[in-house]
């Protein structure tokens, strides 16, 4: 049986409010994406893209399945050596970027590239869940947040063409 889209979107929300991550926190690095490239770009505008990627199924799916996975090896509940490996978020597992590029792939190939520059510096939220400074494991929900924020600042991207990518 398909689980109702709102059940799904509920449940995502919730998972990433639990984790620590706020919407407000996604819209900041979508801000950071596109501030340079849209003029009087509001973060209000930023959280309209945010939200709105979240409603997709897809990314519902990546959400819950990666915050699963970091919560079961939190609790030591994988085994061995996948268990180690995401625990200590292993440079070359790269299944949790897989995941990701499910999200981003929603909006463009603008999403790909917004992507790997936001993985690379880990601004914002990105910075904290990458930090390991704690007891919680966020190996894929780096990820994923990076994701969403790329997916937001590619649909806002399309919406907001320049007369140069409408002449092309």
């Amino acid at each position: 049986m398909v689980k109702d889209t709102n059940e799904l979107h509920k449940k995502a929300l919730e998972l990433l409010d639990q984790r620590g991550v706020k919407l407000k926190d996604i819209a900041e690095l979508v801000m950071f994406l596109q501030q340079s490239y849209i003029n009087d770009l509001s973060y209000e505008v930023c959280l309209e893209h945010v939200e709105a990627v979240l409603k997709k199924r897809e990314v519902q799916n990546t959400v819950l399945t990666g915050i699963q996975l970091d919560i079961l090896a939190e609790k030591k509940q994988l085994m061995n050596p996948l268990l180690d490996i995401i625990v200590d978020d292993e440079g070359l597992y790269g299944i949790d970027e897989i995941m990701a590029l499910s999200i981003v792939n929603v909006y463009g190939s603008i999403g790909f590239t917004n992507y790997g520059y936001i993985d690379k510096i880990k601004p914002g939220i990105l910075k904290k869940l990458n930090s390991h400074d704690d007891n919680e494991v966020h190996t894929f929900l780096d990820d994923i947040v990076g994701a969403i924020a790329a997916a937001a600042a590619s649909r806002l991207a399309h919406a907001q063409p320049t007369k140069s990518d409408i002449t092309q």
